[in-house]
């Protein structure tokens, strides 16, 4: 019974800390609205996903530092993002942004673009329709 019960704690305990660790890896998907409004954690890595807003691109001329807005229907969050853009990155364009919350700005250490033109992730779409229902992604977008 000592060996039976000393068991069924070590699974237990191993079940518990593989938990634990699935949770804290877990990174959940927020439109720009939802973060703005604060329904975002500050401190932990989270996926935003947006458009790019026109006329809001801007590249640092010295490194690879860029800054733009990525918007949904209602609102827009700055991002900001050191590193190599995918190629397919445009304003206008569908993407998701990874990394967490510096004050009011996105700190992305990971951005995606859509791979086509026919494709754009689940959570992405959802997050682009108002409260009727209605897409609000810019036509060259879809």
């Amino acid at each position: 019974m000592l060996a039976v019960g000393a068991l069924v704690l070590g699974v237990g305990a191993a079940v518990a800390l593989a938990l634990t660790a699935f949770n804290q890896n877990l990174m959940y998907f927020y439109s720009p609205s939802e973060v703005l409004a604060g329904d975002a954690p500050e401190q932990a890595r989270i996926r935003v996903g947006g458009i790019v807003e026109d006329g809001s691109f801007v590249r640092d001329p010295n490194s690879l530092r860029v800054d733009f807005r990525l918007a949904d229907c209602d609102v827009a969050v700055a991002v900001t993002y050191t590193g190599i853009l995918p190629d397919l990155f445009r304003e206008g364009q569908g993407i998701i942004a990874m990394g967490n919350m510096d004050g009011d700005i996105f700190a992305a250490d990971e951005v995606l673009a859509k791979h086509d033109e026919n494709y754009m992730p689940p959570e992405l779409v959802e997050s682009l329709k108002d409260k009727q229902g209605t897409s609000c992604m810019p036509v060259a977008a879809t």
